[in-house]
Order: C-alpha cells, then sequence, then structure tokens
C-alpha cells in the first residue's frame, strides 16, 4: 500500500494560498515579513523554519532585533488613545468582520498547522474554529461584560507555539474588542505562517494589531518592562514565567501569566475502568503537548494491576506518524492519536528524560514502538516519539518534578490517602487535575485539598471555553485569571475599588490598578 502526502495539504500549495490571500506579507522575492507601524515590512534577520512533520524547509522567519522591535511597541503605543476613544460599536463591527473573514480560511489554518507545529488536521482544524467561535461569543456578549470598564493601553502577548489561534490570536481579539491595542511575538518554534495570515486578515479590517518575530531574550526587555506596555499575557514554561514575574515585580502594570505545572490524576477505591481507558487516549492528544495534560498518574497500590491493564490496552493501540499521508487511492488523511513534537530538540529532551529516570530507578512498564507504515520511506522522523511509561520514579530523577510536554506518563503507587493528595501537589500548584474514585463524595472532598486550578471529579479538567474562568494555583500561575467576564476584566480598568480576581504574588485579590 504505497502512502503520498495528500495533495489536499501538500505545503507548496497551501504556501501559495496564503500568498494569493495575503500578499502583502511577503516581499517581492517571497520573504516574510513583520507586521509593524500598521504595514507588513523588516523582513529581519531571517532564520530558517522547518517543519517537525518531516524536516520540510517552511520558510525563514523574520527575526527582528530590539531596536527594531522597539519601534514596533512605541507605534503599537501610538495607536491606543484613538482605539480605545472608538465606540465600542464600531470596535465590534470591525472584529465581527474580521471574524466573517477568517471564516473561509478555517481549513487553509487547519492545514497549515499540521506542517507549522506537528498537528493533526482534525486538531489544526479545532484550535482555528474554537479561536473564531469563541470570540464570537465574546462579540455577541461584550456590552454586559465590559460596563463602564475602559481599555488599559497597550497589551503584549508571548505564548507558547502549540496553541497559536485558540490561546494567543483569541486573546489578541479579545484584547482588541475590550479598547486596547495589541502587540504580539510569534512563537520562535512555530505558528508563524499561519499567525501572519491571520494577523494580515486582522489589520484589514482595522484592528490595531502587531506581528513581531524575534529572540525572546533579545525581545523581552522590549516587549515585557517596556513603560509603553500596559499588560502583559504570557503562556510558556516556569523558568521563563518566574523571570518575567521577577521583572514585573516592581512595575505598576497588569499581567497574567500562564505556566506549567505537573497536572495529576488520582485513582482510589475505582472500579470504571471503561471510562479512565476512553480517557487515557484522550489524554494523548497532540502528544501530551499541551498545559493541560495528564502526566502523573497517583494509584491505590492494590489497583495498580487493573490500572496496568487498563492502560496497556488504551495505549498500545494509539496510532503516531506522519499527519500529511494518505493512501496512494485514497485522500482520507489518517486517524492518527498524534503526529510529532514540536522538533528533534525536544524529542532528544524527552529521551534524556526518560534515560536519567531509568538511571536513578524507575521501572519502565510502557515503551512503545513507531509504525513504519505511518510514515514515508526514508523521511525524517527525528522529531517523533512513541508513548512510555515509568512507574517507581525516585525523587532525585528530574522528571519527579517536571512536565515532560510530551507522550512520557509517570506512576506513583501510594497506600494511604495523604500520600495520594501529596503526591498529587508535587508541583507547587497546577492548572488541572482529577480525582476517580466510585465515592463521588470522597472525591469530591478529597479534591478540594489538591493544589490545582481546576479540579475533576471521574473525568478530565481542561482549559475551558467562552464563559469558563481559567488560572493556576501555586508556581503555576502568576497574576489576573482569565475566562468570561475576567478575561474582559482583565485587560480592562474599572473602579479603583473593584479588585481584579487573580493569583499575584502579593495577594489574591488586586484593586483595579495593581
Amino acid at each position: 500500500m504505497m502512502k503520498i502526502i495528500s495533495p489536499a495539504v501538500e505545503f507548496s500549495s497551501l504556501l501559495s494560498q496564503v500568498k494569493h490571500i495575503a500578499p502583502e506579507i511577503f516581499t517581492p522575492d517571497g520573504k516574510f515579513q513583520n507586521l509593524m507601524e500598521g504595514r507588513w515590512q523588516g523582513p529581519g534577520t531571517p532564520r530558517e523554519f522547518t517543519s517537525p512533520v518531516d524536516g520540510t524547509q517552511l520558510g525563514w522567519m523574520p527575526m527582528l532585533n530590539r531596536e527594531t522591535a522597539l519601534r514596533a511597541v512605541q507605534f503599537a503605543k501610538g495607536e491606543a488613545a484613538a482605539w480605545a476613544a472608538t465606540g465600542l460599536d464600531e470596535r465590534r463591527a470591525k472584529v465581527q468582520e474580521c471574524l466573517d473573514q477568517l471564516r473561509p480560511h478555517v481549513e487553509l489554518v487547519g492545514k497549515l498547522l499540521i506542517w507549522e507545529i506537528g498537528k493533526t488536521y482534525k486538531l489544526g482544524f479545532t484550535d482555528i474554529d474554537r479561536a473564531i467561535e469563541g470570540v464570537q461569543w465574546y462579540v455577541d456578549t461584550i456590552e454586559g461584560m465590559l460596563g463602564t470598564r475602559k481599555p488599559l493601553g497597550l497589551v503584549s502577548n508571548i505564548a507558547s507555539w502549540n496553541y497559536p489561534m485558540s490561546v494567543l490570536l483569541h486573546a489578541v481579539l479579545v484584547q482588541v474588542l475590550c479598547g486596547n491595542s495589541v502587540i504580539a511575538k510569534t512563537p520562535t518554534d512555530g505558528g508563524f505562517i499561519s499567525l501572519s495570515l491571520t494577523f494580515a486578515i486582522a489589520r484589514r479590517c482595522g484592528l490595531p494589531v502587531t506581528l513581531v518575530s524575534g529572540p525572546g531574550g533579545e525581545l523581552s526587555d522590549v516587549l515585557v518592562k517596556n513603560d509603553a506596555v500596559d499588560c502583559l499575557s504570557f503562556v510558556g514554561g516556569r523558568y521563563n514565567g518566574r523571570n518575567i514575574a521577577d521583572a514585573l515585580g516592581s512595575e505598576h502594570k497588569r499581567y497574567m501569566l500562564e505556566m506549567e505545572g505537573v497536572n495529576t490524576y488520582g485513582i482510589w477505591d475505582y472500579s470504571d475502568w471503561t471510562s479512565l481507558a476512553d480517557q487515557l487516549k484522550k489524554g494523548y492528544d497532540y502528544g501530551k503537548q499541551r498545559c493541560t495534560a495528564y502526566v502523573r498518574f497517583v494509584v491505590q497500590r492494590s489497583l495498580f494491576p487493573q490500572f496496568l491493564e487498563t492502560y496497556w490496552e488504551a495505549v498500545r493501540n494509539l496510532k503516531v506518524g506522519n499527519p500529511t499521508l494518505v493512501d496512494g487511492y485514497d485522500d482520507k488523511l489518517p486517524d492518527l492519536a498524534f503526529g510529532p513534537v514540536i522538533n528533534r530538540t525536544q524529542a532528544e529532551d524527552l529521551d534524556r528524560l526518560y534515560a536519567d529516570a531509568l538511571k536513578t530507578g524507575a521501572t519502565p512498564i510502557f515503551e512503545g514502538k513507531l509504525d513504519e507504515s505511518l510514515f514515508l520511506p526514508g523521511q525524517d522522523m527525528s522529531a517523533y516519539r512513541a508513548p512510555r511509561a515509568l512507574v517507581n520514579l525516585p525523587r532525585q530523577s528530574e522528571l519527579y518534578f517536571k512536565e515532560p510536554f510530551g507522550p512520557i506518563d509517570s506512576i506513583v503507587l501510594v497506600d494511604r490517602v495523604e500520600e495520594l493528595v501529596g503526591e498529587m501537589n508535587i508541583s507547587n500548584g497546577a492548572l488541572v487535575a482529577a480525582v476517580a474514585s466510585d465515592d463521588a463524595k470522597w472525591a469530591a472532598r478529597t479534591a478540594k485539598e489538591v493544589r490545582a486550578f481546576k479540579v475533576g471529579v471521574n473525568k478530565l479538567r481542561s482549559r475551558g471555553d467562552r464563559e469558563e474562568v481559567f488560572g493556576g494555583l501555586g508556581e503555576s500561575w502568576k497574576g489576573a485569571f482569565v475566562g468570561g467576564k475576567l478575561l474582559v476584566e482583565a485587560v480592562t480598568e474599572g473602579d479603583a475599588k473593584q479588585p481584579v480576581l487573580g493569583n499575584y504574588a502579593e495577594a489574591t485579590l488586586l484593586p483595579g490598578k495593581p
């Protein structure tokens, strides 16, 4: 059976569509540019960008230096006052126009995300669809949430590569709807083509958005600490997040810092293994490259035989492969659990974490193998890793306290409820967690002891959508919470007596201007 890249997702064809829809993104010789000072310019220092799918060169990311990025920030700040003075009806009409123009390109963006960040088509489509429909909810309901609140000014956005649409683009369009001007940095590891396309459409619709690319270290001072920035929205790892939190400690500006944590699933006095199997399969979406992925299972020791059997059966048949391939006579994209991780470097780091765990005494209980029939013959497979799982992970192992951000699970066995809660709270705060038990009352009570922002009972929890609030506890989050009305409040100014709900270093509740 011959495997070929589906003509429907062939990259050169997708890139041709982007050039036809938004030619302004490119220089006359086809190089990508940055959206700054109200127009596409500044190809910067081009940096080669290749696909995690098979190493295909996708283009050259236009990396700016600090001085050029500062110009972009200053111009974006200059747009804030006029946009804030624009009436809500006009702002809403322009955001609605943007959504209407984005909808015909949902499939194109979903297919670009296959190549850019290795999503399956289903997940890429879902990412852009959730962004559009989520912002539509805000457009339809903004009046009641906004009330008499006023925009903050310029909002800066730095986000990880895994959800460029449903996290980054979604946040940007809501921030603009609330009356702010916006600058965003394209994630260095992927998503800049799809973001360029969507931002080009937003700019055409009259929205005050700026999009720049560049090294995080060089652009950080400009996009985080510069006086022109009134609010920062950050999604990323704890190391960078902590540095940013430290930098903002003496600054009087609003911020939302979403950081990683070890999301855990605790299992005690439980027997619904069929339901757990379904959850385990779903939990492998996008190879666990999600801030809400469950990577640590804390299991009552006496239940380990049933858990192990359930885990093995659920995970061993998951398909991991090239998400662009089809049979030579069938153009239907494959139904894969996930494709590559974001790049070879991340794949090798997963190997390092796994090897370190084995050296320190962990026991492997599952090591998946890649099926070569799900790849092109001879293709670059360096970014692909099958699921792996470990039990008895020692505390001296780096993986014990770390989110792998990839398909490696760890299982911890416990004999007492106190141990279960302690092991679930190992990372000093998480975004989500879950507790499974046949005793739902016990599970609900125990869930209150778990230091995660959302805790599911006998089910997975996710970031949520639209009106659902999202945040984190402990070291997984700093600053204002978001979602629904709280996202609007996070990027606007109300009465000085009105608190902004969040997880700030100095207090849980801060007044309207922290």
